[in-house]
């Protein structure tokens, strides 16, 4: 190795361990979306040769968040606005209310009003145009391990009844 791969951080210092890394259907108008809705700001674009995002770089509140538009010849495709996904990006805020409305105002899908919940976060849950899912929270409570039990246990009886 030389001096310089040594000096080299292998963890950016901007950059954390874990970063989501979406495809959207129409890149542009995502981050666009992205900027209405959650404040981000764009920190780079890699456009391609056909007009298409190759790669972009964003940042919402501290975090990174990576995407680029679908490419199908090569498997690389987006989620289909309305369909059910398994994956939820989860973004903390200091006003969730206030974040929820903008997002919706952006063209965002409320799939869970925001509402306090038993772990001490005010938590909704968004569809973004392109078909991505968030979750948004802002933290109102510190519990411990056993009231957030409680609290579960109280609230999951409550849905029964």
């Amino acid at each position: 190795m030389t001096n310089t791969e040594t000096a080299v951080k292998k963890i950016p210092a901007d950059m954390h361990s874990l970063t989501p890394h979406l495809v959207c259907r129409n890149a542009n108008e995502a981050i666009a979306f992205y900027e209405r809705a959650f404040g981000a700001m764009v920190l780079g674009k890699l456009p391609g040769p056909d007009g298409k995002l190759m790669h972009a770089l964003l940042r919402i509140g501290d975090s990174p968040l990576m995407l680029n538009d679908e490419f199908p010849d090569f498997g690389v495709l987006a989620p289909q606005p309305g369909a059910a996904s398994a994956v939820t990006i989860h973004l903390y805020v200091e006003d969730v209310d206030a974040t929820v409305a903008r997002a919706v105002e952006a063209g965002a899908r409320v799939t869970l009003p925001v509402a306090d919940m038993f772990w001490g976060d005010r938590y909704g849950k968004l569809q973004d145009p392109f078909g991505h899912h968030w979750s948004v929270a802002t933290h109102i409570r510190d519990l411990t391990p056993e009231q957030i039990a409680e609290g579960m246990q109280r609230d999951c009886a409550d849905t029964q009844n």
